[in-house]
């Protein structure tokens, strides 16, 4: 009587793997955290300032002439880039780049994303 009650359990685990595999259950989702839409103000560019940050914090991977070197060429950055994403670069950094928040005040990185986004 045993075996056969195992054998039973057995057959029924085997049929649900079948009907499991078979009939595919939905793949798990996973929650995405969305990102707040981050907001550039429309200030202004301090060119100097821009320039005196740019100089001290970039000039070593993006060139003198904003050219690229280890970073990529900046010249028209602004043409394919929006400033808001030229700013998130900036804060998080990411593909080689460091990320500058905390190091920047954070009317240098605007006035910075500004600056880089007028380059067209």
């Amino acid at each position: 009587m045993y075996k056969w009650a195992l054998f039973i359990l057995f057959c029924l685990a085997c049929t649900l793997s079948v009907g499991l595999l078979l009939f595919n259950l939905p793949a798990k989702q996973t929650a995405v955290a969305e990102e707040p839409a981050i907001v550039i103000p429309d200030k202004s560019v301090d060119t100097k300032a821009a320039e005196s940050v740019y100089k001290s914090n970039c000039v070593s991977c993006h060139g003198d002439q904003l050219q690229g070197s280890l970073g990529p060429n900046l010249t028209t950055i602004g043409g394919s880039v929006s400033k808001e994403k030229i700013y998130k670069q900036i804060i998080k950094g990411g593909n080689g780049m460091p990320g500058f928040e905390g190091k920047l005040t954070e009317d240098e990185i605007v006035n910075l994303s500004n600056w880089l986004a007028a380059k067209k």
